[in-house]
């Protein structure tokens, strides 16, 4: 109903006892007077999981869960054992991150990414900017040139695939892995995949540069995407200087909202 009602929604906020928000642009709107139950929340969260919260623990451990392309943040109560998170409960909140495959104001700049000159390319943004989309999107374009792209969907948010078929076109020369660690699945496709291109999703943590330098030193080109506002923004973390550091990367995209759509800036590195 919500989405109905606002089709450009990016994301939903449910906060017990509150009314449902929605955010449209970066700004939360919110949806009528009648408020969120903790039961609805519940419900959602056992849809997700397949009926199963327990099994779920490890990924509530890092605050979302993934759900056939969409990621739920969740927050409640933190359960402790010692100094170590082990879960949540008492849920208060979810935020429900609703992916787009249609660019708002991208499509001229995915014809200069698709060029055969333009490289391996970093996309940059803040969270829930529109970083995915774009990437979903350069992966589609590439793949259908054609050229053969391996997709390292560790979350499974990039395909959103069920059963073998991904929900997102993706293109007709994408080959998918889901569920495999970054630096993991960059050996599974460089060995057996024989790709033009590698595809991921949020380099964030120092595993993830092992599967950079494993794809640059093997000749492929990579399409991935960081947090970061900017390339000075970036330069301030210790991760992402490393990451520019190697010199994988030949440009740097970065997603900025204006108004109600997005700016996209591109830069060679």
């Amino acid at each position: 109903m919500i989405l109905n009602r606002w089709p450009r929604a990016e994301e939903i906020r449910l906060r017990v006892g509150r009314p449902p928000g929605v955010v449209i642009a970066g700004r939360e709107l919110f949806a009528g007077e009648e408020t969120v139950a903790r039961e609805t929340l519940l419900h959602i969260l056992e849809r997700a999981t397949g009926a199963s919260l327990h099994a779920s623990a490890p990924a509530l451990r890092g605050g979302y869960i993934s759900y056939q392309g969409l990621r739920i943040g969740v927050c409640g109560e933190a359960v402790m054992t010692g100094d170590t998170l082990t879960g949540l409960r008492a849920f208060s909140s979810l935020s429900i991150r609703i992916p787009h495959t249609e660019l708002t104001g991208g499509a001229r700049i995915l014809d200069t990414l698709t060029e055969p000159e333009a490289g391996s390319i970093l996309i940059a943004s803040p969270p829930g900017v529109g970083k995915t989309s774009l990437l979903r999107a350069l992966i589609r374009r590439a793949a259908s040139v054609p050229q053969r792209v391996a997709v390292l969907d560790e979350r499974n948010e990039l395909s959103a695939t069920i059963s073998g078929r991904p929900f997102f076109d993706l293109g007709q020369g994408s080959d998918v892995l889901i569920g495999v660690p970054k630096s993991q699945g960059a050996m599974m496709a460089l060995r057996g995949l024989n790709p033009d291109i590698i595809a991921m999703d949020e380099i964030t943590k120092p595993a993830d540069l092992s599967a950079v330098e494993e794809i640059a030193g093997c000749g492929v080109t990579l399409f991935a995407t960081a947090h970061g506002r900017n390339l000075e923004d970036m330069r301030k973390r210790p991760l992402y200087r490393e990451l520019l550091s190697l010199g994988v990367f030949g440009q740097l995209v970065t997603i900025r909202l204006r108004g109600e759509g997005r700016v996209y800036e591109r830069a060679a590195l």
